[in-house]
């Protein structure tokens, strides 16, 4: 397939109501919060995962959109897949020295595996498949206001064993936690380079089918602690060259987003209670822009 020819960068917007979009492992699970401005954010990571699943669900079994970095995966067994593939035998942590056979690996990696292509991977273990630096690159999402977490006592009235039930005498619930916001808007801006898509070979199909993604992964990807997240705004800015016309910083200040009624008193607890604007003269010459959501 061939690569896509034009730079583009976005924004995108996306909300959680009463949970938790994305907790801190090292803070209880809490959800991730700026320490100096208390505004909630979200890991680039995360939102990663959350393209691999809804890919992986869309194109299930479906050549060339296997994923190659999902749960319990074994990596040296997918990079094993590439060498079989082209009938060679690996060498402990080394490519093959012809170069020709090297990017092959490489290649096949890429061809094969939507994220390889799409957000790169550094495959450089036991078995080597090569470092590949991906097309589409996404920032951590911070919040537009911010947010106060709130840790929810729960209960289970069932136990584990037949001791725990003994010991609380017919008192069966268990104690736990649970960390929610009320309401956050997150905002993120991400990248795509046509240049690096050369290289990985990351087409329109690809480009089209991670905005569906972006579009569509809240709505697979329900839980108790993510029941009410929602994708809200996306909006794309396309160069007309491959190494772009504008520098990104300019694209997305034209972006603004603002309290629905100036000087509200109350906390935001809906969409409804922003607006989003687009100053449209601000974008240069150049670089066109399209409402996706």
């Amino acid at each position: 397939m061939t690569a896509i020819a034009h730079r583009y960068e976005f924004v995108y917007l996306f909300d959680i109501t009463n949970g938790n979009p994305n907790g801190d492992p090292d803070a209880g699970n809490m959800p991730r919060l700026d320490p100096e401005t208390n505004r909630g954010l979200v890991t680039d990571v995360c939102l990663k995962r959350k393209i691999r699943n809804f890919v992986s669900l869309d194109k299930a079994d479906a050549p060339g959109y296997a994923i190659y970095m999902q749960e319990k995966a074994v990596l040296n067994n997918q990079h094993r897949k590439a060498y079989d593939a082209i009938s060679l035998k690996p060498e402990d942590k080394k490519l093959p020295k012809e170069e020709e056979k090297a990017r092959a690996i490489t290649n096949w990696m890429c061809a094969n595996f939507f994220d390889v292509r799409t957000f790169g991977a550094v495959m450089t273990t036991g078995v080597n498949a090569g470092q590949v630096r991906g097309p589409v690159q996404m920032a951590f999402a911070t919040s537009i206001d911010p947010v106060v977490p709130l840790e929810i006592s729960i209960t289970r009235m069932a136990v584990t064993t037949e001791k725990e039930a003994e010991a609380q005498s017919g008192d069966n619930r268990t104690m736990g936690r649970k960390h929610i916001i009320p309401y956050g808007l997150y905002r993120a801006h991400g990248f795509v380079s046509a240049k690096l898509a050369e290289r990985t070979g990351f087409s329109e199909k690809d480009l089209n089918l991670f905005w569906q993604a972006l579009i569509n992964m809240f709505e697979h990807d329900r839980s108790a602690a993510r029941s009410e997240m929602a994708a809200r705004k996306l909006i794309v800015f396309e160069h007309e060259s491959a190494m772009g016309n504008a520098p990104a910083h300019l694209l997305f200040d034209a972006v603004k987003i603002a309290p629905a009624v100036a000087e509200a008193e109350a906390a935001p607890r809906t969409f409804r209670d922003y607006t989003v604007t687009l100053d449209k003269a601000a974008i240069p010459a150049g670089v066109s822009v399209r409402e996706l959501l």
